[in-house]
Formats: C-alpha cells, structure tokens, sequence
C-alpha cells in the first residue's frame, strides 16, 4: 500500500543503502551493504570551484562483513569510492577494530565503543548499523536457540513476534502466552 499523497515539493537529496547476504562455500557468509548519497540538483564547491552535476554521489561506500554462524566478525572489507572530504578515507584501516565483534549481541555497542567520534565513519556506521540485520535475515541458523527449551531470538523483540501475537501463535505455538496467562 503506498503512501497517501504529498504536499507540492521538490526533490533535493536521494539516499540509497542495500544489503546483501551470501552464503560462502567455506560456511562462512558475506553482508554487503552498499550506501549512495547524491543531490538532486548541480551543486558548487566553493572550495575548489568544481560541481557536481545531479545525480552523481557526494557518498559512494561498500562494506562486506565476513562472520560465521555464530555472527561473530571474521573478517570485514572497505571501499570508499565517492566521498566529501580529503580525510574520510582515513576512517577505512579502524573498521579492522570490528573483527572478533559479534552481531547477535551487543552489536551498536561495540560500534560505539570501536568507532565512535573520530574514530569512524558516520557513513560507515550507519551501514554498520543495519548490517547485522541482513545478517540475520542471511544466517538463519543464528536465531535457532542453544535449547529447545527456549524460544528464538527474535521473538518478543516487536510487535509481529509478541508471544501474545498472532505471529507466535501461528509458526512456534509452544511459545504462544495468552493475555490472561500473563496477566494482561
């Protein structure tokens, strides 16, 4: 269902990011995240004098990140083609501090602490960010509990998998609880 329509307004900024989950023949799986940040209109440095016409991007960014079936960072890769400012690619050599970082827990943290301020890239992160979720969306075995005794990960953790919800009720009843069973 699209949204409802807009007021009269001008494109000004276009934003793309793209994941992508491999699995490799060694076990291991790659997430790709593509960012591409780009002007609607010609825009003039005033520094050097140059435009950059519609269309073509101020950010130009790729990461694969590398982990095993337990999400845990084996190994992860950098490419900065199109980027504002003489010293972002600087940024790239930090991300090394990732490996060995898990994405089932604690990842934003790990982010922070790693990457934060000027250690990083903002860009960079926020691709990090939203990475582990293509991962989990690639690496299912990572939601399988270490019990059958216990519930996957993702459940109770949004609307659509509330233990109360349709959702659990319908694909892992035997973790399905009745509002009146927990007192709601």
């Amino acid at each position: 269902m699209p949204l409802p329509p807009p007021a009269p307004r001008a494109l000004k900024h276009v934003r793309r990011v793209t994941y992508q989950g491999f699995e490799r023949e060694d076990g291991l799986w790659d997430i790709e995240g593509e960012l591409h940040d780009s002007k609607a209109y010609d825009v003039t440095s005033a520094r050097s004098g140059g435009t950059r016409r519609a269309g073509e991007p101020i950010h130009h960014m790729w990461l694969r990140v590398t982990v095993d079936n337990t999400l845990t960072v084996q190994a992860i890769a950098v490419a900065m083609d199109a980027h504002p400012l003489r010293g972002c690619t600087e940024a790239q050599a930090s991300l090394q501090r990732m490996v060995g970082c898990s994405m089932a827990r604690g990842w934003r943290q790990a982010i922070q602490q790693h990457l934060g301020g000027v250690e990083g890239c903002t860009h960079l992160r926020e691709l990090l960010f939203n990475l582990a979720t293509a991962a989990f969306q690639s690496a299912t075995a990572a939601f399988q509990p270490a019990s059958d005794d216990l519930p996957p990960r993702h459940l109770g953790q949004c609307k659509g998998w509330d233990f109360s919800g349709e959702g659990v009720k319908e694909h892992y009843p035997r973790f399905y609880k009745d509002k009146s069973q927990i007192g709601l």
